[in-house]
């Protein structure tokens, strides 16, 4: 019987390019162990990312070029995932339940940012992660409605924190929980950013791999403020095909970059739109915005979103796609982007800050 090595295994897995991570197992450290006991060889595989909705897939890409090496009987699979904290903003600590803090924004308003944001959310916690969103927009909160807990209030157990609302699954806080749906915030800028942070900082948070933060539209003092405090480890940005759509996405990017977060890429919404009546495709806002947007950038094109009626409606209804349709194309769809997302933050320099001991000093 042939003899079969480590050597060959690792280098069998290095003709499979993950398509999320746009690199082989061994080189990004996924492939954790490799055991060999005459002709079965057990593989043990770790993602920085959720794979569910892949991992068939998945696990078929790794036994395959294993399966066909001389020698090989058997290939056993412990395919797994975790999320691990990364690196945020100098000066900045990651909250200790909240692994990843993802800021979903845009240069202005009107390119369907919260709703992609809230189905990035149900998307991530269909690939198996545990997911929070976090609705930013104090003057315009929609996170509530859109999530189809609009009359729900946070509970209070010590009358000092709020407890997350549930949705579909994931937790959420919103400004929107607190007040009247139809109550104007009548504040200026230091009352909006103090207020942020309290809904961050005093909500509890149960065990996160990943919070989303749906971003107020612009670049002004609310969003640098957010930009500077929070311990973001990475943005997305969401624009529509348009020029005057892309000319304000990319002041978002640019402000992203001045205050060290990197941006984990592009979203193009309402790419395409498909006629119900005869299935004719058009590109009414342009075409390719996006893609250019992203190689100018030199950022990751992450995917685009059709403008479909289902998206508005069921948003409106309080069950999102990802939630209401979850077998769908646009659903899928969502769930392609959240792992290019997820995946892309994966390849980002992890957060040590957990292993770092604190020192007290005492008088003795």
């Amino acid at each position: 019987m042939t003899e079969i090595t480590r050597d060959q295994v690792e280098n069998a897995l290095r003709s499979y390019i993950d398509p999320y991570l746009d690199e082989d197992l061994v080189s990004t450290r996924c492939l954790r162990d490799v055991a060999i006991d005459g002709g079965k060889v057990t593989l043990t595989v770790e993602m920085g990312f959720p794979i569910e909705g892949y991992r068939r897939q998945l696990s078929e890409a790794i036994r395959g070029p294993v399966d066909a090496l001389e020698g090989v009987q058997e290939v056993a699979l412990k395919l797994g995932w975790k999320a691990t904290s990364h690196a945020v903003q100098k000066g900045l600590k990651p909250f200790e339940k909240v692994r990843n803090i993802i800021a979903v924004a845009s240069g202005k308003g009107g390119v369907g940012k919260s709703t992609t944001a809230v189905n990035l959310a149900l998307a991530l916690a269909a690939e198996g992660a545990s997911v929070g969103m976090l609705d930013a927009d104090i003057y315009g909160p929609s996170q509530p409605r859109m999530l189809g807990v609009a009359s729900n209030r946070p509970e209070s157990k010590d009358g000092r924190s709020l407890e997350p609302v549930l949705a579909h699954g994931i937790q959420s806080m919103s400004i929107g929980y607190l007040i009247e749906e139809d109550t104007p915030m009548i504040w200026r800028g230091p009352m909006v950013t103090q207020a942020l942070e309290q809904l961050l900082n005093d909500t509890n948070w149960r065990d996160l791999d990943y919070l989303i933060v749906d971003m107020p539209p612009g670049t002004g003092d609310t969003q640098l403020t957010l930009s500077q405090k929070v311990p973001v480890s990475g943005a997305v940005i969401v624009t529509t095909p348009q020029d005057i759509a892309l000319l304000d996405a990319r002041k978002g990017l640019k402000m992203f970059e001045k205050v060290e977060v990197p941006v984990l890429g592009i979203i193009e919404n309402m790419s395409i739109h498909i006629c119900t009546q005869c299935g004719h495709e058009e590109h009414i806002f342009g075409e390719g915005g996006g893609q250019r947007m992203a190689e100018e950038f030199g950022a990751d094109f992450l995917g685009a979103l059709p403008l479909d009626i289902r998206i508005r409606r069921e948003t409106d209804d309080g069950a999102p796609t990802v939630a209401a349709e979850p077998e769908s194309r646009i659903s899928e769809i969502y769930r392609e982007i959240a792992r290019r997302m997820a995946a892309s933050l994966a390849k980002k320099s992890k957060s040590y800050a957990h292993k770092f001991p604190n020192i007290v000093i005492q008088n003795s």
